[in-house]
This record gives structure tokens, sequence and C-alpha cells, in this order.
């Protein structure tokens, strides 16, 4: 057995940072003070804050947007990377990829659910949060297990877990008709972004929202570099970006229906700079362009004898073009175009069998399909079909909601050998109860039964192709507890949500490499064993100010399991897989002033299933503070903040040998006509 001390004591300058944190809690409402311009917030009797409130059916988790800024979010990786059970792998930099893993499992088996329709991948299965910028997002949620509204997509029941993003719809009335966002940001690694928001009242029934944003930065900043063992100075480039994305959406609502059309492109141009090695110069002139393009709809409509249709369609078409100049081949270049294609189209169905009995039906076809320029590329077509039947049954202070999902898959190639037909069953079991009359506590556990398909990457790309692999299996168990209470004393309110797991893979999909080329083999089995804990409370003060502070602690023990007994790397923890992960954010408003300061700290973790000292990572701790200032220039509110993330300037990774950006600053301007 390894035994070291826990990370908290291993790792002094986390305690200095916590120390920070307390100082932030302590300091006095002077500080935040200032003239008083009105009387008007005399007249607001505030007896409590806004009580979060208890997840529903399963786990869940919820950023808002009025919460973006106060963690330092740029893009959706950011906004979500303080969650319990959430592991960020980030390349680094503006631009640079960043995928999200929950509890232990990897990105493909996190479904990302854009306004209720899954973005897919079908090349390696992984969506680039990086990519999703937050302008013109509502709300995100993360969902362990599955949505607790059983009238959805199919593909919302396939997932271990879901990341729900859900936009801004407009609000507006016949006296104010129109809405106005206009923003832009600016600071380190050469950024400038500007954003804007229109959103449009047409009717009582028809509105608008109409997005647009670009960025532009050259993304270099320095970072340390041991050159030949010594520590020197190094700069990243290539790291450059430049985005484009406009997307619009119509809405139309009457009485108990509704439908939306949305429309999205995004185009980017970006640099990826290479692994820092020891004293081997980094790769340099790799590119990678995307340009991607989807249209989705949806119709619902609800009838008062109890039925509940919900339709949705989406076509997605994705283009890629990856350019390494100095690839070791016979023409010493690598230009590779890929486009991937997807017709998509969902039905569900809801029936209210009694008042407290809901079941429901859906089905989902897809077609997705992956053209590419390289030498005999199969060209691979996939089809598939999902059926689930789902039921939620209320029996007093008992919810009970079950599903099961039948899935089959058709494949068809141009070239080479097709992946065989599949059809699989996937069980889920969820239940709550509430043990009191006051609703305060509920408890939950859920059972799931989930797999993943392998990619087109895992089966098409390269020259070694394996038919023969199998889907990757996973097993999820989960038992829990929410308590939430509204205090009439030192503190507002208290919420608590606590949840310990068991996962088990089956049938890992891992990539083997070989000296030219490698392949994608079923290898091992894994054993995960975690805890997430998180707490929320605020204080309301008569003098003006409120704070607000929140914790996130997640352990995860992540084990191959996949023997003999004998092998080096038996009962290993997985790489890049943190035992201990903590975040804290704390938040103090006074009148039109508000001052954040978030910490995040990461355990040591290992980058191969080695676990060997020369795999080794060190543990370490990033803090980002912010000021955000609120008032009105002619009758319009405008929102003006200043932010510094990596505080104290730390040197670390995420992904081994891409070091990421030390201190940087971030300014915006925001404002509402």
């Amino acid at each position: 057995m390894k035994k070291s001390l826990p990370f908290i004591f291993r790792y002094p300058s986390f305690k200095t940072e916590l120390i920070a944190v307390i100082f932030c809690f302590l300091l006095p409402a002077s500080v935040f003070s200032q003239s008083d311009t009105t009387k008007k917030l005399k007249q607001v009797n505030v007896n409590t804050s806004l009580i979060p409130t208890i997840p529903a059916v399963g786990p869940s988790q919820t950023v808002s947007a009025h919460e973006f800024i106060h963690y330092s979010a740029f893009n959706v990786a950011d906004a979500i990377r303080d969650l319990s059970g959430v592991t960020i792998k980030d390349y680094g930099g503006i631009g640079g990829l960043k995928t999200i893993s929950i509890r232990g499992l990897g990105a493909n088996h996190t479904a990302v659910l854009f306004d209720g329709i899954q973005m897919t991948d079908a090349e390696n299965g992984q969506i680039d949060l990086g990519k999703l910028n937050l302008s013109d997002i509502e709300e995100i949620t993360l969902y362990n297990g599955q949505p607790p509204n059983i009238c959805q997509t199919a593909k919302a029941f396939a997932s271990s877990s879901v990341l729900s993003i859900k936009t801004i719809k407009p609000a507006l009335t016949a006296a104010k008709p129109y809405a106005i966002i206009a923003g832009i940001k600016t600071g380190s690694f050469g950024l400038f972004q500007p954003y804007l928001q229109w959103q449009q009242r047409l009717s009582k029934t028809w509105a608008f929202v109409i997005n647009s944003y670009l960025i532009d930065a050259n993304g270099r900043y320095s970072y340390p570099h041991n050159a030949n063992g010594v520590l020197e100075a190094g700069t990243r480039t290539n790291t450059q970006i430049s985005a484009r994305q406009a997307d619009g959406a119509l809405y139309w609502v009457k009485d108990s229906a509704s439908f939306n059309l949305h429309v999205s492109y995004y185009n980017s141009d970006r640099g990826l700079p290479g692994a820092v090695i020891d004293s081997i110069p980094p790769a340099y002139g790799q590119r990678i362009q995307n340009r991607d393009l989807f249209i989705q709809g949806g119709y619902e409509q609800k009838w008062a004898y109890g039925f509940h249709l919900l339709l949705n369609s989406k076509f997605s078409n994705s283009k890629l073009h990856y350019l390494d100049p100095h690839f070791i081949n016979t023409t010493q270049v690598l230009d590779q175009h890929f486009v991937q294609r997807e017709y998509y189209q969902s039905a569900a169905l809801a029936y209210t069998i009694l008042s407290n009995w809901e079941a429901s039906l859906a089905t989902d076809i897809s077609v997705n399909s992956m053209d590419a320029d390289m030498p005999n590329f199969p060209n691979p077509t996939r089809v598939s079909s999902l059926n689930a039947l789902a039921s939620n049954l209320s029996l007093g202070r008992l919810t009970l909601q079950g599903s099961l999902l039948y899935t089959k898959t058709f494949e068809k190639v141009k070239r080479r050998t097709a992946y065989p037909d599949k059809h699989l069953l996937s069980p889920t079991i969820m239940a709550t109860l509430k043990p009191w009359n006051d609703q305060n506590l509920q408890l939950r556990a859920y059972y799931k039964s989930t797999f993943r398909n392998p990619t087109f990457n895992d089966l098409y790309y390269g020259f070694s192709p394996n038919k023969d692999l199998k889907p990757e299996y996973a097993q999820q168990y989960d038992i829990g507890f929410s308590y939430r209470k509204g205090v009439n004393g030192l503190i507002d309110f208290i919420t608590i949500n606590a949840d310990a797991y068991f996962n088990h893979v089956a049938d890992k999909i891992v990539f083997i490499p070989t000296l030219y080329n490698g392949s994608t083999q079923n290898f091992g089995k894994v054993d995960i064993k975690g805890l997430d804990i998180g707490i929320k409370t605020a204080v309301t003060r008569a003098a003006g100010y409120r704070l607000d502070i929140g914790a996130n602690y997640s352990y995860q023990q992540a084990l191959n399991v996949t023997g003999p007994v004998t092998d080096d790397n038996y009962l290993n923890q997985l790489p890049y897989i943190p035992k201990h992960t903590l975040a804290l954010n704390a938040g103090i408003n006074k009148g039109p002033i508000g001052v954040y300061y978030n910490l995040i700290a990461i355990s040591s973790r290992y980058y191969n299933n080695n676990n060997k000292l020369a795999d080794y990572m060190p543990p370490y701790s990033v803090s980002d503070g912010s000021v955000i200032y609120r008032t009105l220039v002619l009758t319009f509110p405008v929102i003006i903040s200043a932010e510094v993330n990596n505080l104290f300037d730390k040197n670390y990774v995420v992904v081994q040998s891409y070091p990421m950006p030390g201190r940087s600053y971030r300014f915006s301007f925001q404002i509402s006509i």
C-alpha cells in the first residue's frame, strides 16, 4: 500500500490560500462601504436569502448565468470546473482543448445537451467545452444519472451523466418589446472579444433571439521550462485563436404549446502548441480549423387530459482541417480534412396515468457519417435507433423512477470491414425518500447501467482497425442525501448535498501505441469509489452587505482491477484522476459592488498507468479573484468587472507537458438597452 499525508498538509501553499479565503470572509463591511446615495434600500425587508432547491430524484448541480462572472468563467469549462465530481482536462491557453470527465468515467460517458438535444462528435466522442461561449447561456445543470423529467429524448437516458445547457429565452412585454445586450472583454493573451445579443418580441406568441461574438487573441504566455536541468523561462507560442460565432433562435408559445428553431454557426482558426518535454523544443506550426453548423428545432404540447408530446429534430455539419507542416513522412506535411454530418429525429410521448403516476416512451433515430481525404479512409456511416420506456411514481414521501433503454446500431463503410451491428439494453432505477414532514431532508439512491460504442476514431483511424471491439460498459451505484434549511439567525440558510458512489467499468476501450501506429483494444476493468460533498450558505446583514459561501469536495479512487494481481498496474490509480479535489467560493456584495474569490485545489496524480515516480504530477491550487460594479448610465444597466486569474501566479499543469498560464487579467464592460 502506498501511504502519504492528506494533500492539504503536503502542500503548504494551499494553507496560504485558505487563509486568504478566511480573511475575505472576515473583512469588515466598511471595506466595501460607500456614501449612501439612496434611501430606497431601507424599504426592502429581507428575512432570508433564496434557498437553492433540493435536487429532484438524482444528484444535480446548477450554475446560473448571474454566477458565471462570480466564478471568473470565460467558457462552459470554466463555469463547471468547481462542481463536485468534475475533472476538466485542459491543454492550456485561451483556445486549448477542454473536455469533461464525471466521476472518473471519461468524457465519452457524459452527454452534453443543448436545449434538450445532444451535441455529438462521432469521430472521437468528446465535446470541446472551450468552444462553448457563455454569452447566450441562461443555466448549466449537471445531472448524475439522468435528468428528472421523463418526457425527454431517448439519448438523454443513454449516458452515465448529463450536462444540460439552457440558452436564454425572451421574456418581453408589449411595453418593452426588445432587449439589447452589448459588451466587450479584453485582457491578457491579447484578448479582444466583443459580443451582442438582440431579443425581439414579434407578437404575443412569437419572439426571437440573435447572438454573435468574436474572439481574437494571440494566446502567448510565459512558463518555467526545464532546459538540461536548468529552470528557464519559456514562451508558449502558436497559441493564437480567431473565432466567430453567430446563432439565432425563433420561439413560438401559445397556451400549452411551444415551438423553437435554433441555428448556430461557429468558425475558428487555432494554433496547436506542442508538448514541452525537458530540453526538446515543442513542435510548431500545427493548426486546426473548425467550421461547425447545426440547425435544430423542437415542438412541445401538453394536453389537459394527461398527454405530453415532445418532438425534436437536428441537422449538423462539422468540418475540421488539421495541418502539421513538420510531420515525418514522405511529404513532410500532414494535411487532413474531415467532415461529419448528423441527421437526428426524436419523438417522446408521456401520459399521466394517475395524479401520482406518469409513464413515457421516447424514440430516437440518428444517422452519423464521416468523410476524410485520407488514403483508403472507410467513410463510415452509423445508424442508431434508441427506444426508452420510463415511469415516474410518487407514493407519498417516496418517489420512484425507472427507465429501460434499448439501443441498436447499424454500420456501413465504403472500404475495409464495417463494425458489426449491436443491440443492448440499459436499465435505470432511481428512488428518493423524504423521511419527515418538514421536507428539508431528502434521501436518494440509484442504479444505472450504460455503455458507449467505439467512436469512428476507435474503429477506423490508422492502419490497424479492430472490428472486434466491444462497447465499454459502466455500472453505477449511488446513495446520498440533500438537506436545506432556512435560518433566521447568524446565517440565512444552509444546504448540504452528499453522495457516495461506486462505478464499475468493463471492456474499457484503450488505444495501445506501437512503434509506427497502434491499435484500439478492449483492455481491462476499472473500479471507482467516490464521495461528493457540496455546502452552500449565505449571510445578510443590516449594514447592507451579503456574504455567499460555497464549498465542493470530491474524493475519487479509480483503480485498475484488470489483473492479474501480479501485474505492475494492478490497483493503480487511473491517469489524470486526482483522489482529492476541493473548490471554495466566497463573495461579498455591498450595494452595487461585489468582490469574489475562488480556489480550486487538486491533489497529486499520475499521467501513466504505472504510477511510478517518473509519472508523478504534483498537487496544485489555483485562485481567482474578481470585482464587479453595477450601475446605471442614462437609465441603462451597466456591469463593469475586473478579474485576476491564477492570483498567486502558480506554475502547474493539468495535462503533462502542457504548462498552464500564470497570472492573467481580464476586464469586461456590458450594457443592457
